[in-house]
């Protein structure tokens, strides 16, 4: 079986723009962020999906230049875009993780891809975001590529197109659905914002890669960063009014598995 992830990115943001290539400790932020999906234990192939715009022939640049697989889509639905990657690489199983993640933990992505191998036959869907319980920020969602094809012939609404996989979790009763929680017993998806949306995100995300990033040590894990805010409570505050803060908050009338409880507006 042959997995892919597939990782999303474009340099055009109304909040935040060109986001994915701003510096964390002399790289850009997409060059941080594949160091940590790379660094991950489950055999994976790994693409960057990015769009046919020429705005964002950067990303294809540094793509090249990390020796990384790059596809161009479409700009605007990700859903075709996604399939279309994965069709060109011949990809089995597909797995979706946003270019906004640059504090993924890898072990968090080994242990969703290794959940998901124990049970794929009894699996159409598996994620660690329904519900969600990790810091936001560590989203993996995969897919076998028939299920991804499922989704790319019938979704309809601008929303399932736009944010790729709704069709599949929005369907409990038709789709085999599976979650992994944080182990920890916590739930921090509310309280801590570990993605990347706005200039204070940027901030927050900058003072962590320069307290935990070494040349040495490049690759820190969710304890590394949580040990780092307990000594550090006012880094942690930099972002705090935008956690909990999610595309959810603009579809709530279209969203059947999604309360506003699991998300709030600025």
């Amino acid at each position: 079986m042959k997995t892919l992830i597939v990782i999303q990115a474009r340099t055009g943001s109304s909040r935040l723009p060109n986001k994915v290539m701003l510096p964390l400790v002399g790289k850009p932020l997409l060059v941080r962020m594949l160091e940590r999906i790379k660094a991950i234990k489950f055999p994976a192939d790994l693409v960057v999906a990015t769009t046919t715009d020429s705005v964002d022939d950067p990303i294809v640049d540094l793509c090249d230049v990390s020796k990384t697989s790059c596809f161009r889509g479409h700009p605007t639905d990700l859903l075709d875009r996604h399939y279309q990657a994965a069709l060109q690489k011949k990809a089995d199983v597909v797995v979706k993780i946003p270019s906004d993640c640059p504090l993924i933990d890898p072990n968090i992505i080994d242990r969703v891809l290794y959940a998901f191998k124990d049970v794929q036959t009894e699996c159409d869907y598996m994620s660690n975001l329904h519900p969600a319980t990790y810091p936001d920020g560590n989203d993996v969602e995969v897919m076998p590529m028939a299920m991804l094809e499922t989704a790319w012939k019938e979704a309809s609404l601008e929303m399932e197109r736009q944010h790729t996989t709704p069709f599949i979790w929005e369907r409990p009763e038709r789709f085999r659905l599976k979650n992994v929680e944080w182990g920890s017993g916590k739930n921090f998806s509310m309280s801590h914002r570990f993605t990347i949306d706005y200039p204070e995100d940027y901030e927050f995300i900058n003072h962590v890669y320069e307290g935990c990033c070494t040349e040495s040590s490049p690759i820190f894990s969710l304890e590394d960063i949580l040990r780092f805010l307990e000594k550090h409570p006012e880094v942690y505050q930099i972002n705090a009014k935008y956690a909990g803060v999610n595309w959810y908050r603009n579809h709530l009338n279209e969203l059947k598995t999604v309360s506003s409880n699991e998300t709030r507006t600025i």
